[in-house]
C-alpha cells in the first residue's frame, strides 16, 4: 500500500469523501474511483456500470469495483444523468489501477446542478481528510 505521500491526486480534480474523483470534461464531468481507493482495493477484476441515460441523485450507488480483495459500491458525487461509461473497463478493469483519472475513468455525467461540483473537496481538503484516516 502506498504511503499519502506516494498517491496521484491531480490538482485539476475534485474529490469526495467516498474517494471518488470528478473533473469538467466541458459541459460533462467524468467520474472514477482515485488513487487512494485504487490502491486500498488492489489488483480491480470486475467493474459494474450503469446504462447510459440512467440518473442518480448525489450519493446514490451508481456501481460497484470488485478486486481480489472485496467488492466495493461506487457513490456518484454529483446529481445527473450518466451520459457515458468507460467501455474499454468491461475487458480491462485493471486499467483503474494503472490509470485511475484517464484510462481507467469510469462514468460520464450530465450534472443536474453544476454548484455540485464546488462542494467536492479540492486537493490539499483531501489529503487533509485522508491524513486523518491514518
Amino acid at each position: 500500500m502506498k504511503e499519502i505521500s506516494e498517491l496521484n491526486l491531480p490538482d485539476d480534480i475534485h474529490y469526495a469523501e467516498d474517494h471518488e474523483w470528478a473533473r469538467w470534461e466541458d459541459e460533462t464531468i467524468k467520474i472514477g474511483i482515485d488513487d487512494y481507493a485504487q490502491d486500498q482495493l488492489g489488483d480491480i477484476v470486475f467493474v459494474d456500470l450503469p446504462q447510459p441515460g440512467s440518473r442518480f441523485e448525489k450519493g446514490e450507488e451508481f456501481g460497484t469495483v470488485e478486486s481480489v480483495k472485496a467488492v466495493s459500491e461506487l457513490y456518484i458525487p454529483l446529481s445527473g444523468e450518466i451520459v457515458a461509461i468507460n467501455k474499454d473497463l468491461e475487458d480491462s478493469p485493471e486499467l483503474v489501477n494503472h490509470d485511475p483519472y484517464e484510462d481507467g475513468w469510469m462514468i460520464e455525467i450530465k450534472p443536474d446542478d453544476p454548484r455540485e461540483y464546488e462542494q467536492l473537496m479540492d486537493k490539499r481538503t483531501y489529503l487533509e481528510m485522508l491524513k486523518g484516516l491514518e
